[in-house]
């Protein structure tokens, strides 16, 4: 199983990372608090329409190490250029799912698009995730303090409801497999306690709506009209707005793990763009 180390960083963290297929790198930035498995249902599409397919866990998450501090976006951003200097790619997609997204628009901002070809932002988080005064349809101070402070003392037992929002599961409209929760949560409840708190505050507090003018290259942007996670007027609409040159697809009726649920429409969707 392949690791590398982020050299770049005062310790160095070992990042796992699963490499599949030839042709023009598509790097699969996962969600939190998940791990590369969750883009299962993409990896193989992409792989067999003849894309070389690399994704990677998160530092403190899936198989990758963990240390105390150092989950800012800064550091989450030098990880992804380790693995892009590690396998030395270029004329790569940088596809980002949820707090993903910042990855990607981070990177682009310290780094450069010298190796970057496309962006990908998938039911991202992207720009910001809080209520303010400038942005009055973010998610309110209250409701993530909420979050903060349920991760702090029943991690467990937050993961285990969180995916159902998720997914928007109820009794009546349940679009994933009672499996499928189960799964998630296995992974999810594996992952660093500590970095699951602080890699929910980055994506919580970090603003990036100075930074999507460094976002040059062709983007995609994908969301759905009822995700409860990350709404979307907060996110992709903004987001939208802000990149000049982007391709917006709302997928209706799609929740927030979109990429599970509506696996077939983001898949068209993603290779639409990529062979473009």
């Amino acid at each position: 199983m392949p690791y590398l180390n982020n050299t770049q960083t005062s310790n160095e963290v070992k990042i796992f990372y699963e490499d599949h297929g030839a042709g023009k790198p598509v790097i699969l930035i996962h969600g939190w608090p998940l791990s590369h498995r969750s883009w299962d249902g993409q990896v193989t599409a992409l792989t067999e329409a003849g894309y070389r397919v690399i994704a990677y866990d998160r530092r403190g998450f899936g198989q990758s190490g963990t240390e105390w501090n150092r989950y800012d976006y800064d550091t989450l951003a030098s990880d992804l250029d380790a693995l892009i200097t590690e396998l030395d790619l270029n004329d790569v997609t940088l596809v980002g799912f949820s707090m993903g997204g910042g990855e990607v628009v981070r990177y682009l901002t310290n780094y450069g698009a010298s190796r970057i070809s496309k962006a990908a932002l998938i039911a991202s988080i992207i720009p910001l995730v809080p209520q303010k005064e400038d942005n009055p349809d973010g998610v309110p101070q209250e409701e993530l303090d909420k979050i903060a402070q349920a991760l702090k003392t029943d991690r467990v037992a937050f993961l285990k409801d969180f995916h159902k929002n998720f997914y928007n599961y109820s009794l009546l409209k349940k679009d994933v497999s009672e499996a499928r929760l189960d799964a998630d949560f296995i992974v999810a409840s594996g992952a660093s306690e500590n970095a699951t708190q602080k890699a929910a505050e980055a994506w919580a507090t970090t603003d990036f709506r100075s930074e999507l003018k460094n976002i040059t290259v062709p983007t995609l942007i994908v969301h759905g009209d009822a995700d409860q996670i990350v709404p979307i007027k907060t996110s992709a609409e903004q987001a939208a707005k802000g990149i000049s040159n982007n391709e917006y697809h709302i997928i209706e009726g799609a929740p927030h793990g979109l990429n599970v649920t509506h696996t077939f429409e983001l898949n068209s969707l993603l290779l639409n763009f990529l062979n473009k």
